[in-house]
């Protein structure tokens, strides 16, 4: 905040001033500024023809409410970086814990293939991954080795046995396995450990699989053991 008043035109043609550059504005005035010229009018004013009471009190009014708004500020500044240090603290501690993204399937562009992570919140014997098309249609199969508990990365070409290219479009993944006990189960395709988080211009992102993901394309995180 800054003070413009009647002191700054009397003092500055009266008295000068010192400790500014010639360049600086003088029509504004920070705290210290509006201080000096204060003190500066009081102590040359002529003793016959003093300033008036009003006036004055008037000024000093002016600079308490100068020092409060500046004193306003730094604390709203102090908070607002212990607001976001607190909350840079609360997304790394989802290091851990899972993140689903709302993402049941991959898109496939014309010409290419298509990679995709999942993961198996065990170890399987086995499974496969279902390629469905957008009319329910399976239209192309993944079998999965044993693995162990984790993210497993997949490769999916995009073409059927004849090598002719499926249309490009949304696909969606049904996921099924045989965990290490020899049961039956499924997996959740876009869901996955949260195993990183960084900072990118002061916006979360976070390390699923082989991807680091936004916060704003993130639907839910969770404690699996809850």
């Amino acid at each position: 905040m800054a003070v413009e008043n009647s002191l700054v035109t009397s003092a500055f043609s009266k008295y000068g001033t010192t400790g500014k550059n010639i360049g600086e504005d003088k029509s504004i005035l920070d705290k210290d500024d509006f201080l000096k010229l204060l003190l500066t009018e009081l102590q040359n004013q002529d003793p016959t023809n003093p300033q008036d009471t009003d006036k004055i009190l008037q000024q000093t009014s002016q600079l308490a409410t100068l020092e409060a708004s500046q004193n306003t500020n730094e604390a709203l500044s102090k908070l607002s970086s212990s607001i976001q240090n607190s909350a840079q603290f609360a997304t790394i501690s989802s290091i851990g814990k899972m993140a689903n993204t709302g993402v049941d399937g991959i898109n496939l562009e014309e010409g290419k293939s298509v990679q995709f992570d999942v993961y198996f919140p065990e170890s399987i014997q086995s499974g496969t991954i279902e390629i469905v098309n957008s009319q329910g249609i399976t239209v192309d199969k993944i079998d999965v080795d044993a693995q162990s508990k984790g993210v497993v990365s997949f490769d999916w070409d995009g073409v059927d046995d004849s090598g002719n290219p499926y249309p490009e479009g949304k696909y969606t993944l049904n996921i099924a396995y045989t965990s290490s006990s020899g049961e039956n189960r499924s997996a959740k395709f876009g869901v996955y450990p949260v195993e990183a988080v960084r900072f990118d211009n002061g916006e979360a992102q976070f390390k699923l699989g082989s991807q680091y993901v936004p916060l704003n394309q993130i639907k839910e995180i969770y404690d699996p053991e809850v």
